[in-house]
């Protein structure tokens, strides 16, 4: 039975609702994102003595960029991390990348920088706090991660 011009529209839409619907289950974030984003902490340890630290990750490994909160846990502030990040090229799941961000207070407010290296279980760097305009103190970070992005299993 030879299709009518009035079914061809019908016919043709078949395919693109099938499409949306086999879409709908492919994941938006790489292997690689859903093992290095999550929640890691531990310590810094710098001119004030052992600061507790909160770092929530997230990563785009398309555009190479990192975005996220650090959270001092003594004092309870927390800064907007936001920077970019160099992966190895045909790296695996595991291999640690070099991260390179600047932290930032009520949005728009400098007060400081992150860089170290991040892996799947942990990041260690140097995180140095601005204080009237300079990089004044300096902090070894060593944290460890305790939680992975949401679905995550």
């Amino acid at each position: 039975m030879p299709l009518t011009p009035r079914a061809w529209p019908l016919f043709m839409l078949l395919p693109a609702l099938t499409g949306c619907a086999i879409g709908a289950y492919i994941s938006p974030m790489t292997a690689w994102e859903r093992a290095v984003a999550g929640t890691y902490e531990g310590v810094g340890v710098g001119g004030t003595g052992r600061v507790p630290y909160r770092l929530v990750l997230n990563v785009q490994q398309r555009g190479g960029q990192v975005s996220g909160v650090l959270t001092n846990l003594e004092s309870q502030k927390a800064y907007a991390l936001s920077g970019t990040f160099e992966r190895p090229t045909g790296g695996s799941a595991g291999d640690e990348v070099r991260l390179d961000g600047n932290l930032y207070e009520s949005g728009d407010k400098h007060r400081g920088t992150l860089r170290g290296t991040l892996g799947p279980k942990a990041f260690k760097g140097t995180l140095r706090t601005v204080l009237l305009g300079k990089e004044l103190l300096g902090y070894e970070l060593e944290l460890t991660k305790v939680t992975g992005q949401e679905g995550d299993k």
